[in-house]
């Protein structure tokens, strides 16, 4: 068999087992918006993961290519896994592209809204502290880490850049977010090698709007323009990702480096795309280590 066709397997097969596991229903669900997918899953922490007193929060940002096909329930079992290792876990969903299910439509195939994506997760960044108190006194949000995968990786490091947005940004805060740290998957961290390389069909094109906004938009949407953050970030990347492939990442660690930041860059050999959120994967007990090392 060709090396194309054998990567191409075991890529399939990966992500089989990732999305094998059943969902894992939350402990409580509250809104933080109207909509019907503004809302956060909330999971008490089942174990422990340090020295005890209140469980760090890890807030979980989805992928799917920003696209309504893909909602939170598919990164369920990943939530759960990391309430198991003793986290509470608040996941969040977020408006995509295309017609979703609660608006009795059928997913389209455009990848993400403008600025409705980004309204979102800052609305629901804003709107957790007080949430967590209400529906997961079980957590401790001053000890919170940020995690992404994918699409959600890119979210999730667009979030905790929100301080550095061009001055009049509808996002933009006057400080850093109160955050110990950022765990990025496989994100789609730099759209222009994203772009270069065609990843999930040039989402994030789509997600900008198209040829004619993108570059207007990037500058309020790229994480690769948004440097330095003065938080701790880590990007964890499988070497074989055919989804979103190494050399995103490393254009963006590269990017943070000129900008006189350092960030993580744990590369795990014979490793894909889904296996960081799949619970049955090695991989995915590399990403619990990783934010241990930053809640703790």
């Amino acid at each position: 068999m060709p090396d194309d066709a054998v990567a191409a397997s075991r890529a399939a097969a990966e992500e089989e087992s990732a999305f094998s596991h059943p969902s894992v229903d939350p402990d409580a669900t509250r809104p933080y918006g109207g909509h019907p997918d503004q809302v956060i899953d909330f999971y008490a922490p089942r174990g422990v993961s340090g020295p005890g007193g209140p469980a760090p929060l890890v807030v979980v940002l989805h992928g799917g290519a920003w696209r309504a096909a893909y909602d939170r329930r598919h990164i369920t079992p990943f939530a759960g896994f990391l309430a198991r290792r003793g986290f509470a876990v608040a996941n969040v969903e977020y408006r995509r592209g295309g017609a979703t299910p609660a608006q009795g439509g059928e997913a389209g195939p455009v990848a993400g809204r403008w600025p409705d994506t980004f309204d979102d997760v800052a609305a629901a960044l804003d709107a957790l502290p007080a949430l967590v108190r209400e529906a997961l006194p079980q957590a401790d949000p001053r000890r919170m880490v940020l995690t992404g995968h994918s699409a959600g990786g890119h979210l999730a490091l667009w979030a905790a850049a929100r301080h550095v947005l061009p001055a009049g940004a509808p996002w933009r805060t006057d400080g850093p977010a109160p955050l110990r740290g950022v765990v990025a998957l496989a994100p789609i961290a730099d759209f222009a090698v994203a772009g270069k390389l065609e990843v999930c069909g040039n989402a994030a094109l789509q997600l900008l709007g198209g040829e004619e906004k993108f570059a207007e938009r990037r500058p309020y949407a790229d994480p690769a323009l948004l440097l330095p953050t003065g938080i701790a970030t880590t990007l964890v990347q499988g070497r074989t990702d055919l989804v979103v492939p190494q050399p995103v990442a490393e254009a963006y660690a590269d990017a943070a480096a000129k900008a006189g930041e350092v960030v993580g860059l744990t590369l795990l050999e014979d490793v894909g795309h889904f296996p960081l959120i799949d619970p049955a994967a090695d991989a995915c007990a590399v990403v619990a280590e990783e934010i241990v090392q930053l809640a703790w």
